[in-house]
């Protein structure tokens, strides 16, 4: 396998461990811990670089089924991540998440391990 895919799908795992941690933090204690931010922001930068990665690493073209999914569950992780902040900074820790937050934050990191999923069957498949 190409070196910067073998590269950027080590990064995309280091990804899916941090959503893990924030995601499921914040879905346990429906609060908005510095925990839950710290590990969203690192899971969106090591994101971002392993999408860099596989798209300079892959002989396809970016514009693939699995591309279109992955960059629709990276804007979801990104949007969620943002609107973390955003509550956080505007309400501080001690307030409990809105349930509409709530409830996009499981639907974006769940769209974004299909999304990480689909990737390891393509693999797997070929």
């Amino acid at each position: 396998m190409n070196p910067t895919l073998v590269t950027g799908t080590r990064i995309v795992v280091v990804a899916l461990i941090f959503y893990s941690i924030g995601i499921l933090t914040e879905q346990r204690k429906h609060r908005i811990t510095i925990l839950v931010l710290t590990a969203l922001t690192i899971g969106i930068i090591t994101d971002i670089t392993a999408t860099a990665f596989m798209i300079v690493g892959s002989p396809n073209s970016p514009f693939t089924l699995h591309g279109f999914l992955g960059y629709s569950a990276l804007a979801a992780m990104l949007i969620d991540t943002i609107s973390m902040w955003r509550f956080r900074l505007k309400r501080g820790g001690n307030t409990s998440v809105t349930k509409h937050l709530h409830l996009y934050s499981r639907y974006a990191y769940i769209w974004w391990v299909v999304a990480f999923v689909s990737g390891g069957l393509l693999v797997f498949l070929k």
